[in-house]
């Protein structure tokens, strides 16, 4: 199994290759990864073990240390990379919310563009998700459609549903990051295997959920199974925000443990890719639920 985000799936941030804790099984020729043995992996369960300062690191069992001038992601990569991920999707977010009107002559053609890029966005998404490097101008590409997609969605929820939702689902995205932050420094979220497992099989059934409803929706018309409106739109709009609020505990302990496995420094557009991915989720699951309760049918 692997991680939900696809960004994490790849070399460095995959479940596959004992990374993130998540792998304790015995591995061929010594101990268990995260045992007291073995516990950072070391040339059995590290995906950079070919790097020679982690090399050198784990021979004396302490996580790398290196300074960030061997070539190794530190967190102040993963922040820089992640603000121009996310400055680029808020700048075409707002260019599309000022430059696409959505009043009854212009709705049309400014949804047919929110469309088209939000296709485009998630054409650039999965090619950057099956690619086993970061490029970061198909990222920086991804971040740009999706912006204008978000832009578009959020003026017509903005203006013709409820005033000030994009707001108040901004401030809501920004709450469940910022609690799930400090919940996860203070260790109140214990990110395991157990914890990963119940994620993976929640998220699962709710993608399922999910499709089944809008295959029924586009074929049967109306809202399909009525999942996503109405008292069960609200319901499944909260379950989505918690789950994307577990996604972001397991965003964190990956882009932790990268670190400490001395990540190549390219790999923080990786991690940068992800968290934003986590983060429009969430956002689109507060406006959902505030489009929910202010519809007027």
């Amino acid at each position: 199994m692997r991680s939900r985000n696809p960004v994490f799936s790849r070399r460095g941030f995959s479940r596959d290759n004992g990374y993130a804790g998540f792998n304790t099984a015995p591995q061929a020729g010594g101990p268990a990864v995260g045992t007291q043995a073995n516990p950072y992996g070391q040339q059995y369960g590290n995906p950079y073990a070919q790097n020679p300062y982690a090399q050198q690191d784990l021979q004396y069992g302490a996580p790398p240390q290196a300074p960030a001038t061997t070539g190794r992601m530190t967190m102040d990569d993963v922040v820089l990379r992640t603000a121009s991920t996310l400055g680029t999707l808020i700048v075409t977010a707002a260019l599309a919310w000022a430059l696409l009107p959505v009043d009854d002559a212009h709705l049309n053609r400014s949804y047919g563009i929110g469309f088209g890029a939000m296709i485009v966005g998630m054409v650039l998404a999965l090619v950057q998700s099956f690619k086993r490097t970061a490029t970061p101008a198909l990222i920086l590409s991804y971040a740009a459609f999706e912006g204008v997609f978000l832009g578009v969605v959020s003026s017509i929820v903005d203006n013709r549903i409820a005033s000030g939702a994009a707001m108040q689902a901004v401030i809501g995205t920004m709450a469940v990051f910022a609690g799930v932050l400090v919940a996860y420094k203070a260790g109140w979220i214990r990110v395991n295997r157990r914890f990963y497992g119940f994620v993976m099989a929640a998220a699962l059934g709710f993608l399922l959920l999910m499709t089944v409803n809008l295959l029924f929706a586009v074929f049967g018309g109306g809202d399909g199974l009525g999942f996503r409106s109405g008292p069960l739109g609200i319901f499944f709009g909260v379950v989505g925000i918690i789950l994307g609020a577990c996604f972001l505990a397991l965003d964190f302990k990956q882009v932790e443990d990268g670190i400490a496995y001395g990540a190549p420094k390219n790999e923080a557009w990786l991690a940068a890719f992800g968290l934003t991915l986590t983060l429009v989720w969430i956002y689109m699951e507060f406006l959902r639920i505030i489009a929910i309760l202010n519809s007027n049918d």
